[in-house]
């Protein structure tokens, strides 16, 4: 069975044309690399751009959508599997289940939603799974400085560099998914 990978990203269709692009690549990308894709199951956005990539590409697509978006015509009819759930919830417990590993796209609030609940899952050390952020011409900054206060005024403990890749862009999403090394994680609550 092919290995899943999870990529949370924006389900806007108005967002800047160099964002499809990416999503376009990484689409192309994880099946060049044997990967098919596990995703919120949406058409619109770089949600529909990635799925539709990995499809031309001869890629296996796994949808996760809750019904009340299906009902809406949102959904990836094309999938391989189009699997609908009762809840936002449900939906990332599958995603995280399923994927052997999870890059973020840059994305709205449902996608910050998406990071932070694998984040903390990785942090506290309920999964292994290589965590991968694109940091997008600098999309992301304001939040990695963020992460970087909340160490200094010890809201959290240091080491997220240990568990979450930053790159900046989808090229360089292979080689941190190729470093094993990259994700060991060693006892981040002393």
């Amino acid at each position: 069975m092919t290995k899943l990978l999870c990529v949370y990203c924006a389900s806007s269709p108005r967002i800047d044309a160099k964002y499809y692009a990416a999503a376009e690549a990484l689409g192309r990308g994880l099946v060049e690399r044997g990967w098919g894709l596990i995703y919120g199951g949406g058409n619109l956005g770089s949600m529909g751009v990635v799925a539709n990539a990995t499809k031309q590409a001869g890629g296996r697509v796994v949808g996760i959508i809750p019904d009340f978006m299906q009902e809406r015509e949102l959904a990836f009819t094309a999938a391989d599997e189009l699997v609908v759930v009762d809840s936002m919830r449900e939906r990332r417990r599958l995603m995280e289940e399923r994927a052997e590993a999870f890059v973020t796209l840059p994305g709205g609030i449902g996608t910050l939603e998406e990071l932070s609940e694998i984040l903390v899952s990785r942090y506290l050390n309920r999964h292994h799974k290589p965590l991968v952020l694109v940091n997008q011409d600098g999309f992301y900054d304001d939040l990695l400085k963020f992460f970087a206060r909340m160490t200094r005024e010890n809201f959290k403990t240091a080491g997220m560099e240990r568990v979450l890749r930053v790159v900046p862009d989808v090229e360089s999403v292979w080689a941190a998914l190729d470093r094993p090394d990259a994700f060991e994680v060693d006892a981040l609550w002393r």
